[in-house]
């Protein structure tokens, strides 16, 4: 094994160029900081990074963001970035479709909160009447904070205490949960979900709103952040995998394959996979080692289908009951006319197939939908194995805190005690979270 050469000096190390870790980089350059970003990838951005799809630049997975992710959008505002010019926003929109049939329609109205989303509850097609009235009744509990919990139960359990069942549960609840947690209901914390509900449907008018990457996530997020930091003396280095860390009292040391980094803080912005590896070697993390064992992962697909330009959805994402497929969303957007997203969350059948089987699969469905669209001219297949921690009864009990028993070290990632599912906006949310920290002097 090659030995680490020169040891370099710096305040701060953070390890990980996902969006915690240029988060937390951001912040603390931004504060005039110290600080050197490692990450191990030839690129930034983690599991929102940038794959090639014959001329284009995809997502590593499709991701959809939404008004109330204020942390993310407190980043736009830190890197100086505008949001107009990072994301569409478009009212809530729901159209859930099966064999080609409409099965949900739901539009908030533009009216004040929470009567913009009443109203479209009031108008919503798929629903009956009494369905209507008890989604409303929902809706008025979680703005009125009338939705405890005691202990965390099932989010399908908490759902039907909530009179949310039948088409309610069947066209509304499961797709959204699966999308907001990569969770099924019945496996989901009732905790985690009435978390979102809150902020998305309990918040301000414009929480709900749903926000469309304009280009591609390297682009938007990555590219700007990393020239950010940059510009404020924050030194990055690419292809710089971290191998192990040595807790001191008063100063700690980063070893890479290259050099060895002296600091005052790390902030530990990795996979859980990778944090739980590193700490493993030091027993003063044992029982943050002990909580990340418990931590299990589901996958997310994401399938792209190339179709001639002139293929659009009427909006830019409509889901799918019934199918393989889950969400599909429309690259329109940003900027890649023809292009469509077929994400499937979660675990099921479609794992045992090959990757052209899948591709086969997702667009015969589509074409069931759509029965006007052409085959499509080419795919492509990414699978994120571990997309994502199970967001299951009881889970955040498993999640670290960003502060360790060893202080200067910190935890960043979506996996954290950040008490939001494992989103990019939970990411971002750590990241700042321990730059605050770090600067507060804690």
């Amino acid at each position: 094994m090659k030995r680490p050469g020169e040891t370099r000096e710096a305040e701060i190390i953070v390890v990980g160029g996902g969006w915690a870790g240029l988060a937390a980089a951001a912040l603390l350059a931004k504060a005039g900081r110290d600080v050197v970003l490692l990450e191990a990838a030839r690129q930034l951005g983690g599991r929102a990074r940038c794959l090639p799809f014959g001329d284009l630049r995809v997502d590593n997975g499709q991701h959809l963001m939404i008004g109330a992710y204020r942390h993310l959008l407190e980043l736009l505002d830190i890197l100086e970035l505008r949001e107009d010019a990072i994301f569409e926003r478009h009212p809530l929109t729901l159209l859930l479709r099966s064999m080609g049939k409409a099965r949900l329609q739901f539009r908030a109205v533009p009216l004040p909160p929470p009567l913009h989303l009443a109203a479209g509850a009031l108008r919503a097609r798929g629903i009956n009447l009494l369905e209507q009235a008890r989604l409303i009744r929902f809706g008025h509990r979680l703005a009125s904070g009338q939705v405890e919990l005691e202990r965390d139960i099932s989010a399908q359990a908490m759902l039907l205490a909530e009179k949310q069942g039948g088409n309610l549960m069947t066209r509304l609840w499961e797709p959204l949960c699966l999308a907001a947690l990569n969770t099924p209901l019945a496996e989901a914390s009732a905790r985690l979900l009435l978390k979102v509900l809150t902020e998305t449907f309990a918040g301000p008018r414009g929480a709900s709103d749903l926000l469309f990457p304009r280009t591609d996530l390297g682009t938007a997020l990555p590219e700007p952040a990393s020239h950010f930091i940059e510009r404020l003396g924050g030194r990055i280095r690419l292809n710089r995998r971290v191998r192990a860390l040595l807790p001191g009292d008063d100063s700690h040391e980063v070893i890479t394959a290259e050099r060895r980094y002296r600091c005052r803080h790390i902030v530990l912005a990795v996979n859980p996979t990778l944090c739980r590896r590193l700490l493993s070697e030091h027993e003063a993390f044992s029982a943050t080692v002990r909580g990340l064992q418990h931590l299990r992962h589901n996958p997310v697909t994401t399938v792209y289908l190339r179709y001639p330009q002139p293929v659009a959805l009427p909006f830019p994402m409509e889901g799918i009951l019934d199918g393989t497929t889950q969400w599909l969303f429309d690259r329109r957007v940003c900027g890649q006319p023809g292009l469509m997203a077929a994400v499937i969350s979660g675990t099921g059948p479609h794992l045992a197939l090959d990757n052209d089987s899948l591709a086969a699969t997702v667009a015969r469905e589509i074409g069931e939908l759509h029965p006007r669209w052409p085959a499509p001219e080419a795919h492509l297949v990414i699978r994120e194995k571990r997309a994502t921690f199970v967001a299951e009864v009881d889970v955040d009990r498993w999640r670290p805190a960003s502060r360790t028993a060893v202080p200067g070290i910190w935890l960043a990632g979506d996996f954290t005690e950040t008490g939001l599912p494992a989103t990019l906006e939970g990411a971002v949310k750590s990241g700042l979270d321990c730059a605050r920290a770090i600067m507060a002097g804690a």
